[in-house]
């Protein structure tokens, strides 16, 4: 089967301002997404995602997230659950302040020293987080001293929505969905060489399900419609 991209976990942190709690989620956010497990995360922008953002909710749809919210309202989990499915897991800072002990956070712009320490763990917290709903629970913490262990090169969190994983909407049974990364699918079986056959079909479903939900009772319905589908790509392209 042709190389596809890396499954990822989706972060989508609290935009919150008026609280410190807000500005410690999105640090730890960002942390996590910089330094402690650049390669395996991705940001969903929660604002985009109420606004609509086809692709931020069609990555949450199929993709593990991870909702990190300052308080005890939890707008970042409830928007996820309400527009794409409820949250492979969910954080509150309030609770890791708790848990650890920590005074409370400070400073909306500029934390004062517990609401750095409170980053601190939170981003601790997320990143093992980000290691169990990717399955990787036996391998050992990476970053759990604050610095990054991948390659010591600058790096820029990335978004859902520009994260290299496009989306494609079918038709099936009469209903528009969208398949998160069809068109990647697509276009690596084609530049391999794979015409639109029965053996080609069938890998196609095991790449398609890998990013999206497919119940088995609506299968025969997604194989249709993605055969159909690739059948016109086919004919459109031609392998490089």
């Amino acid at each position: 089967m042709p190389e596809l991209p890396k499954r990822k976990a989706g972060i989508i942190a609290c935009s919150g301002e008026e609280l410190a709690e807000g500005t410690v989620s999105r640090l730890a956010a960002l942390k996590v997404l910089q330094e402690l497990r650049p390669q395996d995360t991705v940001t969903i922008c929660l604002p985009l995602f109420l606004a609509g953002g086809k692709g931020d909710r069609a990555f949450a749809r199929s993709h593990p997230t991870i909702a990190v919210d300052g308080c005890e309202l939890r707008c970042a989990a409830r928007a996820t659950e309400m527009y794409s499915g409820k949250p492979t897991a969910s954080i509150v800072v309030n609770d890791i302040v708790a848990e650890h002990g920590l005074a409370k956070p400070e400073g909306r712009r500029r934390l004062n020293a517990a609401g750095q320490q409170a980053v601190e763990a939170t981003a601790l917290r997320l990143a093992a987080l980000v290691d169990e709903v990717l399955g990787r629970k036996g391998e050992p913490a990476r970053g759990a001293t604050g610095h990054s262990t991948e390659a010591e090169q600058p790096v820029q969190a990335t978004c859902a929505c520009g994260s290299g994983i496009p989306i494609q909407e079918l038709v099936i049974d009469g209903q528009a969905v969208e398949l998160v990364a069809l068109p990647l699918i697509f276009a690596k079986f084609r530049s391999a060489g794979r015409g639109p056959d029965e053996a080609t079909l069938v890998e196609l479903m095991e790449a398609v399900k890998v990013y999206n939900p497919v119940l088995p009772q609506a299968e025969a319905s997604y194989r249709a419609a993605v055969a159909h589908a690739y059948a016109a790509y086919c004919r459109q392209e031609t392998p490089r």
